[in-house]
């Protein structure tokens, strides 16, 4: 493994903390809230609470709830490891469609981490950076923090950065990356929804699955009620939930290749999403197909679309522009935009199976946009 690179070097120790805060408040806040007025973030990831120890082990602190989503983001190839810290003696309110709505002062952490063998869990990880989302009166603040090549600590980097990194993937071959770090003005890139900021994976349908907690597996919905983290959840039979994409035993082709599509691409690609202005709606509650790309064309033509004509072709997965970008690591074609490196091939692949499976006339009637 490699040493951490910097892209930029906003934030840092010796620079004072003065100065720092007044970049990070610019990135962050915005408009509409003074400096001098807004709480200083915690420089070290520890300060949080979140892990035992300094979170070498990615240990939960008691009361700290770890979770996982059916069809989680592709970052990379990355681990990640994800946990949720609510106030003491507060809770979530369940919501069916929306991310739960979280009282002030909570804590969400996701660690993205490299595997030195994916094959063989013991033989270790490298954490790479744990980035915060943290409920404050305003809104939902996201910060990066990056750990160091001890592991000992993770810092907290307005400025992002990127970090070499290599392991042996599962068919026994070596890969490497140059993994991205987003800023933290690119948090919003993401999780900007309208004007507001929101979570994106504590919503019903990902959480619906069991979890493998410390005192043995249990649903998360269920779990997160008997502890008092959610109220006015069902019971998990009666809540949505969302496929594997990657196991077919849990929902068909097109339920799988669209559950793909929502968690790494509708969180631009919805009504009030960052691409909204593209017309492309990939929530898998859409049930327009040109709503969702089928014979659909695109608003703004150009290198993106490939010379294509279509966001989906029924039928023809090299002739829609959806799979072209999505097998591209070209800045200027690629899908998604950010905090992306490499091909996610078997989500491609799944995508593809599922445009060549589309009867060839399915769509036809919606015309393009």
């Amino acid at each position: 493994m490699r040493a951490i690179v910097f892209a930029h070097d906003l934030v840092r120790p010796r620079r004072g903390r003065a100065g720092a805060l007044v970049c990070l408040l610019a990135l962050v806040v915005g408009c509409g809230r003074s400096a001098p007025s807004a709480p200083s973030p915690p420089e070290k990831l520890s300060a949080y609470g979140v892990f035992v120890g300094n979170g070498a082990t990615q240990e939960p602190a008691p009361g700290v709830i770890p979770y996982d989503l059916n069809s989680p983001l592709f970052s990379d190839y990355t681990l990640k490891y994800r946990f949720i810290k609510l106030p003491p003696g507060q809770s979530a309110t369940y919501d069916e469609t929306e991310a739960f709505d979280f009282p002030v002062g909570t804590v969400v952490a996701k660690t993205f981490a490299y595997p030195v063998d994916e094959r063989d869990p013991a033989k270790g990880r490298r954490l790479l950076e744990t980035r915060i989302l943290k409920r404050d009166a305003e809104g939902w603040v996201g910060l990066p923090y990056i750990w160091n090549a001890e592991q000992t600590e993770a810092t907290l980097d307005v400025a992002g950065g990127t970090v070499d990194a290599s392991w042996i993937h599962t068919d026994g071959t070596e890969r490497t990356n140059n993994y991205i770090i987003p800023n933290a003005n690119q948090c919003k890139g993401c999780h900007k929804q309208g004007e507001v900021m929101k979570l994106l994976g504590p919503k019903a349908r990902h959480l619906n699955r069991d979890f493998a907690y410390a005192e043995g597996a249990e649903n998360q919905l269920a779990h997160w009620t008997r502890v008092g983290a959610l109220a006015g959840a069902p019971p998990p039979e009666d809540a949505p939930r969302f496929p594997v994409w990657d196991d077919s035993t849990t929902g068909t082709l097109e339920a799988r290749a669209r559950a793909w599509l929502e968690i790494n691409c509708a969180h631009c690609h919805n009504p009030v999403g960052p691409a909204r202005n593209s017309g492309l709606d990939l929530m898998a509650s859409q049930t327009n197909p040109t709503a969702y790309g089928v014979l659909k064309t695109p608003v703004a033509a150009g290198r993106g679309s490939g010379g294509l004509t279509y966001s989906i072709v029924p039928g023809k997965p090299d002739q829609s522009i959806m799979t072209f970008r999505m097998a591209s690591i070209d800045p200027g074609i690629m899908m998604p935009e950010l905090g992306k490196r490499l091909v996610h091939t078997e989500g491609v692949a799944l995508v593809r199976e599922w445009i060549a499976a589309m009867p060839g006339s399915a769509g036809a009637a919606g015309g393009g946009q």
